[in-house]
């Protein structure tokens, strides 16, 4: 028998691989919000954590587990493309070298804050949100969304910016970049609240939702 696979599905996991790889891009730039510095990386990143609740909410603890280590082979992969592109002989008319290597070449230390960050911070928030799930009996949603991605993205801010950038900058520099990001990125959490729902209705209106959908 064929199996058929959601469209909801492969949607929810395109945009979810497409967020991820591109905060890793976006990254590069920091921006101003109010007093307030931050890698532009956070309007993409967040969408990640949205997209695992939903999938988690759907089909379960063991396919968005696997879609959360899909993600970081392709986060990896797609370092690993950058950097191979730039090792790559430049024409001798090309001249945006050495601007093509600060946007794809990034390896080392920031690299392996980034990957390290993105498995501990998207393992735990899977874990969080059906531990809730489970104690609340399937029920209160916006508590799970909300809980597993503001503690999940508390792992990834001290974890990225520690790894990155301890030694290089004063200890209080590193204190306060962790507490405003991550408040940054609990408004942002609590702002994508009424999207989670609105995925989870959406999924489960369309045809090809099935609660007996598994990935290998």
């Amino acid at each position: 028998m064929e199996l058929k696979i959601p469209r909801t599905f492969i949607t929810l996991v395109a945009v979810f691989v497409t967020s991820l790889v591109t905060a890793n891009v976006l990254a590069t730039k920091l921006f101003m919000f109010g007093d307030f510095i931050l890698p532009a990386g956070v309007i993409a990143y967040p969408i990640t954590f949205l997209m695992t609740d939903v999938i988690g909410e759907m089909w379960g603890k063991k396919v968005v587990t696997k879609v959360v280590w899909a993600g970081f082979f392709c986060s990896l992969l797609a370092m690993s493309l950058g950097f191979i592109a730039v090792m790559l002989p430049a024409a001798p008319f090309y001249e945006r070298q050495e601007f093509f290597a600060e946007l794809f070449g990034r390896v080392g230390r920031i690299t392996g804050a980034s990957l390290i960050a993105y498995i501990v911070s998207q393992l735990n928030d899977v874990w969080v949100f059906h531990k809730l799930k489970d104690l609340t009996h399937g029920k209160h949603l916006w508590l799970r969304n909300n809980v597993g991605t503001i503690s999940s993205q508390l792992f990834d801010t001290i974890l990225f910016i520690t790894i990155a950038f301890y030694g290089i900058m004063p200890t209080s520099v590193l204190f306060s970049m962790i507490m405003s990001q991550w408040l940054i990125k609990i408004l942002i959490a609590l702002f994508d609240t009424p999207f989670c729902y609105w995925l989870v209705a959406w999924c489960r209106n369309k045809n090809g939702y099935t609660k007996t959908f598994r990935i290998m």
